[in-house]
C-alpha cells in the first residue's frame, strides 16, 4: 500500500494520532469529526507512562508536559472506610518519566492541531453517513454540519476512529440496543481543592460500580466512574436528584473513605454522562475499513487505559500502512499485533472490574494487599501499565 489517501472518521486521540503519523510519512489525509473542539468527554483522562515514546513521535510530548498534572507514581483501592496503596510499576526504559493525566478538551485540541500543522484537512463538525467501495479506493461521502450540506471524499485507505458510543449506519459504528439493568453508564466531573495526594490515582469500589480519581491540569482532580443502570435508576428515585449528583452521592455513601478526599470541594463543569460501555474485543478491520481505538476494543475503564490503548493502536496501524504492503497484509498483521498488544489487558480488566464492584469481596481481599501491596502493583502491570507498545527511538 503506497502512500497514497486517507480518510479518517473520528478526531479523537487514536483518529488524530494515525493523521499525524501517516502526514509526516506523506500521506493526503482528511479527518472528519462530528464534535467542535474543544470538546469536554467522559474519559478518566490519564495517560500512562508508556505512552511517551509516541508522544514524541507525535510532536506534542512538550507540550503535554507543560500541560499536563503531576507525575503518579502511586495506585490505591478506596473500599468502605479502608485504604490500601502501592507504587505503580514503571517502564522498562531509561527516561525515568512517569504517567500523568490531562483533561480531554486540552489533549484532542493539542493532536488535532498538531495534525493541521502538517497538513491534514479537518472536516468538523462533519459525519461520514456512507463509504462506498469502487475497486481499490473508497468513495466517501461527507455530511457538513449543521447546514447538512454534502460533498465526496475519495480515499485509498479508511479508518474508522469514532470511537464506540456514538450510533451510526456505518458497518463499524454501533447498533442501537435494548436498555438493561446491567449497562453500565458513565459519569465524569472535575473538582477544586479536593485533598487527593499529587502522585496517587485510587481506584473507588462501590456497590455495582467502581471509579477512580486522579489529578490534571490546572489543579484539578477528575472523578471518572461507572454504574450499572438499574443501581442509578433505584438511586434517582430514592434521591430526587440529577443523575451525576445521585451517584457522587451513592460512592461517598458505600465509600466513607472518600469523604475526607472531596470535603470542601468546588464542582468547576457540569457532570457528564455517557455509556452504556460495551467493554470487548471487536474487530480490527472490517468491509476494506481499519479501525482504530475503541471501536476496535474496550476494556473497562476501571484501569484507566483507554486514551493509551486509543494512541498505540493508531501507531500499530500506521506502522504497517506506511510500509507499503498490501491491504490484506497489513488487516492481518494490524490485527494480530493489536491482539497481542491489547487483549491481555481487557481481559485483566474485566477481571479487576467484576471485583471492584462488589465491594464485600474488596473488603475481604483488603488485608492481604495491605500486606502485600505488591499485589496491587501486580494488577496494575497486568493492565498494560508497563507495556511498551511503542519502543523509545
Amino acid at each position: 500500500m503506497k502512500p497514497s489517501a486517507a480518510l479518517i472518521i473520528g478526531g479523537g486521540p487514536a483518529g488524530s494520532a494515525a493523521a499525524i503519523l501517516l502526514a509526516k510519512a506523506g500521506w493526503r489525509v482528511t479527518i472528519v469529526e462530528r464534535k467542535e473542539f474543544p470538546r469536554r468527554k467522559v474519559c478518566g483522562e490519564y495517560l500512562s507512562a508508556t505512552n511517551w515514546p509516541l508522544l514524541q513521535s507525535l510532536g506534542i510530548a512538550d507540550a503535554f508536559a507543560d500541560l499536563a498534572g503531576p507525575p503518579v507514581r502511586e495506585t490505591a483501592i478506596f473500599v468502605g472506610d479502608r485504604i490500601a496503596r502501592a507504587p505503580l510499576p514503571h517502564p522498562r526504559d531509561s527516561s525515568g518519566l512517569w504517567g500523568r493525566a490531562l483533561s480531554r478538551e486540552h489533549l484532542d485540541s493539542l493532536l488535532l492541531e498538531q495534525a493541521v500543522r502538517l497538513g491534514v484537512q479537518v472536516r468538523q463538525p462533519a459525519r461520514c453517513v456512507r463509504v462506498m467501495r469502487a475497486d481499490d479506493a473508497f468513495r466517501c461521502r461527507i455530511q457538513l454540519l449543521p447546514g447538512q450540506e454534502s460533498e465526496e471524499v475519495p480515499a485509498g485507505a479508511v479508518i474508522a476512529a469514532h470511537g464506540s458510543w456514538d450510533l451510526g449506519d456505518l458497518p463499524t459504528e454501533r447498533q442501537p440496543a435494548t436498555s438493561r439493568p446491567g449497562d453500565l453508564l458513565a459519569f465524569k466531573a472535575h473538582f477544586q481543592n479536593a485533598a487527593l495526594p499529587a502522585g496517587l490515582m485510587p481506584l473507588l469500589s462501590f456497590a455495582d460500580g467502581y471509579g477512580g480519581m486522579v489529578r490534571c491540569e490546572g489543579g484539578k482532580v477528575s472523578l471518572s466512574c461507572c454504574i450499572r443502570r438499574g443501581r442509578l435508576e433505584v438511586l434517582k428515585r430514592e434521591e430526587k436528584q440529577s443523575a451525576g449528583d445521585a451517584v457522587l452521592a451513592h460512592i461517598l455513601e458505600s465509600c466513607p473513605a472518600l469523604q475526607p478526599v472531596l470535603e470542601g470541594t468546588t464542582l468547576t463543569d457540569l457532570w457528564l454522562s455517557a455509556g452504556p460501555i460495551r467493554p470487548g474485543i471487536r474487530r480490527c478491520y472490517t468491509e476494506g475499513v481499519f479501525v482504530v481505538g475503541n471501536a476496535a476494543g474496550e476494556a473497562h475503564p476501571v484501569v484507566a487505559e483507554g486514551i493509551s490503548m486509543a494512541l498505540q493502536s493508531a501507531w500499530l496501524l500506521t506502522e504497517r500502512l506506511i510500509a507499503g504492503n498490501d491491504e490484506q497484509t497489513v488487516a492481518r498483521s494490524y490485527t494480530r499485533a493489536w491482539r497481542q498488544s491489547f487483549a491481555p489487558r481487557i481481559r485483566a480488566a474485566a477481571a479487576i472490574a467484576h471485583w471492584a464492584m462488589r465491594p464485600r469481596l474488596v473488603t475481604v481481599t483488603l488485608p492481604f494487599l495491605q500486606t502485600w501491596p505488591k499485589l496491587l502493583t501486580f494488577g496494575a502491570w497486568l493492565s498494560g501499565k508497563s507495556k511498551l507498545v511503542i519502543q523509545p527511538t
